[in-house]
């Protein structure tokens, strides 16, 4: 019994190949795929009729080389046992038990889509927008395709030093050539391109020593075009000592941001960008009428403690910044799925053990839904490839019954048919990729994504 089933699961054919089932088709799910189709056959389940999660609607359009793992996850889904099928919302259309028992094994790599709330008052208000919103706005997230922020005030503040506040003060304040040939929508570039935001400010609860972006960020926003860094020279009092202790690469980001500092950058700049340091936002301030944002009143904080652990410890002492746009960029958040599926709302992860949901066999999870909204791609891969290698130690080890064949895709595809749900197939995509392309090339950019579900699956489907 044990050699068949050894065989089983290394043999090729699909139909008698343990079948897995992922829900989310961005870089979890594409990873997950790839370490699996080794030992089954794979079905990936995505809610929107494109694939590649944030890959496509997060990575910057001025960060193609980036883009480049779609190539790879191209070929996952070409693989002649992986299928894709989008247009499916799993836990509205189909539940996770229905997958379960079409499936040996499901796999949660539905990533986070809900945001952080800074839980102060007014944030609420027009003008405030999440980092996760603004960045979809501009990378043609569906979703988000009504956004319109008014970029007509001087003055942007971004609450959260992270690798997306960076991005989102670039857009903002990058040349509009630097931007027309990148694959960002048409209806950003204009707006941009009539934008008079000429000042971004990124606010920080601790200091310098704590900031959590990443030294290629951090150099392309010291080295933006027509933009001075405008840098408090208090904020890092005491630094310069504290540099020969530091590991490494946060010792080099350290010193990239003192010499911003030291060099002030060219007073003839139009534009300028800096970090404030050990400050907390703790209300948005509405204009006169009180009908949109104008300000933000922040806490000055001093530290407690050093290094990476350094807690911010309020002072007491307030300070209020005149703005019209306020991005919050603080975090993205997992929401729950299914109400069938463990969920720890406080850290807003699927409670799992190494990638297996507690208390639930042959239910694994993998990404930013496992571990929490951190980290870049090549973290998401190492914990994706974990995931996956976890799955197959419990198909060999006999923890999943592979004995029964599962009919997978065939199963679910004709219940969602009866539910009025139909999906869209990868060589279906090509054909939105296609159209995407050809109306890129006729603006001289990489493609002009399609921002209305109705008009892909429409194409789709021709």
């Amino acid at each position: 019994i044990w050699g068949s089933h050894i065989c089983r699961v290394r043999g090729l054919s699909s139909s008698s190949s343990p079948r897995v089932c992922i829900v989310g088709g961005g870089p979890a799910g594409f990873y997950t795929a790839q370490q699996l189709l080794k030992n089954a056959a794979v079905d990936i389940y995505e809610r929107l009729p494109v694939p590649f999660g944030l890959v496509r609607f997060g990575v910057a359009p001025d960060h193609p080389e980036v883009k480049n793992v779609i190539n790879t996850f191209t070929q996952t889904a070409q693989h002649e046992r992986c299928s894709f099928h989008g247009n499916v919302n799993v836990g509205k259309d189909v539940t996770i038990d229905e997958l379960r028992q079409a499936y040996h094994a499901v796999v949660l790599s539905y990533g986070a889509e809900g945001n952080r709330s800074m839980g102060i008052p007014g944030e609420d208000l027009p003008g405030v927008f999440s980092a996760k919103d603004f960045v979809g706005w501009y990378n043609g997230l569906p979703s988000n395709k009504e956004l319109h922020p008014d970029l007509s005030f001087e003055t942007a503040v971004i609450l959260g030093q992270g690798n997306v506040a960076l991005d989102v003060a670039r857009i903002l304040l990058a040349p509009v050539e630097m931007l027309k040939e990148t694959d960002i929508t048409q209806n950003a570039l204009e707006a941009l391109a009539g934008s008079k935001v000429r000042r971004v400010l990124i606010v920080g609860r601790r200091g310098p020593l704590q900031i959590a972006c990443t030294i290629k960020e951090l150099r392309e926003m010291v080295n933006l075009p027509n933009t001075r860094a405008d840098m408090l020279p208090a904020d890092f009092e005491g630094i310069a000592e504290a540099l020969k202790d530091l590991p490494r690469p946060r010792k080099r980001l350290t010193e990239l941001m003192m010499k911003a500092v030291k060099e002030g950058g060219d007073d003839k700049a139009e534009k300028c960008c800096g970090f404030r340091f050990f400050r907390s936002p703790v209300e948005v301030l509405a204009g006169a009428d009180g009908k949109r944002a104008t300000g933000i009143r922040l806490a000055l904080n001093k530290l407690e403690g050093s290094g990476e652990s350094a807690r911010a410890e309020v002072t007491g002492q307030l300070e209020d910044v005149d703005c019209g746009l306020i991005i919050s960029s603080i975090g993205y958040k997992s929401i729950p799925i299914d109400p069938a599926v463990p969920f720890d709302p406080r850290r807003a992860i699927v409670p799992n053990e190494m990638g297996r949901v507690q208390d639930t066999a042959g239910l694994y999870c993998s990404g930013w839904v496992k571990r929490g909204p951190t980290g870049v791609i090549a973290t998401t891969m190492n914990d994706s490839f974990d995931t996956a290698h976890v799955l197959i130690q419990d198909m060999e080890a006999g923890k999943l019954d592979l004995s029964v064949n599962k009919p997978g895709a065939q199963a679910i595809t004709a219940l969602l048919q009866t539910r009025g749900v139909r999906t869209v197939l990868f060589s279906q995509w090509e054909k939105i990729n296609a159209e995407e392309e050809k109306r890129g090339k006729s603006q001289g950019k990489a493609r002009e994504k399609l921002l209305d579900v109705d008009e892909m699956l429409k194409i789709a489907w021709s």
